[in-house]
């Protein structure tokens, strides 16, 4: 060895081995995250509702900061006008009615699954599963898992939608397919009603 370096045992050239970050395909970190964002979707409806009031009151930096969930500015970055704000507002509360929608559906495949015992006592005699309740309840919690994992993502879905769509509130560059997206949700989500009310009468 040369003069005026010391050996340490065990000691290399090589640099110090990064901090393992948590797997991000594992199962519950994922089914927490998707579930944190069902919980932001459904908050979308009263949060594009206060942008658009807080707007036209004049407090348009929290309805960009605080209601659209928008963030800092970058260094310059010119701060978007009240029509801006409010059609951002619009937009976020037709997505939260969307959302709103999945979340009663999301309800109910619950209540209609996991629950089906408790919600359900009438005869099963043509029940999927019966005539036994035990029969039914497990075929109706079949059923029920793929709807609730359905909604979760189309829920999930919404949250990065939005986040797309308010991406020049930031001051970031927009998608190109976030708007259309957007259009198309709502519209689907416009259908589903009128169906659903045709259905009732």
């Amino acid at each position: 060895m040369g003069a005026g370096r010391t050996y340490c045992p065990g000691m290399t050239n090589r640099h110090p081995a990064a901090v393992r970050r948590p797997d991000s395909s594992a199962g519950p970190p994922r089914l927490a995250a998707a579930a944190r964002h069902a919980g932001l979707a459904v908050t979308l409806f009263p949060a594009g509702a206060l942008a658009v009031c807080s707007t036209l009151t004049g407090h348009r930096e929290a309805a960009r900061r605080r209601w659209l969930r928008a963030g800092p500015l970058p260094l310059g970055a010119p701060a978007p006008g009240a029509l801006r704000l409010v059609l951002h507002g619009a937009l976020t509360i037709l997505l939260g009615v969307l959302a709103l929608l999945l979340a009663a559906a999301l309800t109910l495949a619950v209540a209609r699954g996991l629950l089906y015992g408790f919600v359900d006592r009438a005869p099963h005699d043509t029940s999927w599963g019966g005539p036994s309740l035990a029969g039914a309840w497990l075929a109706h919690f079949a059923v029920s898992l793929p709807c609730v994992a359905l909604a979760l993502v189309i829920l999930t879905g919404l949250t990065r939608l939005n986040r797309h769509t308010t991406a020049p509130l930031r001051g970031e560059r927009r998608p190109a397919w976030a708007l259309p997206t957007a259009a198309v949700s709502c519209a689907l989500g416009l259908l589903f009603v009128v169906a659903f009310v045709h259905q009732l009468h």
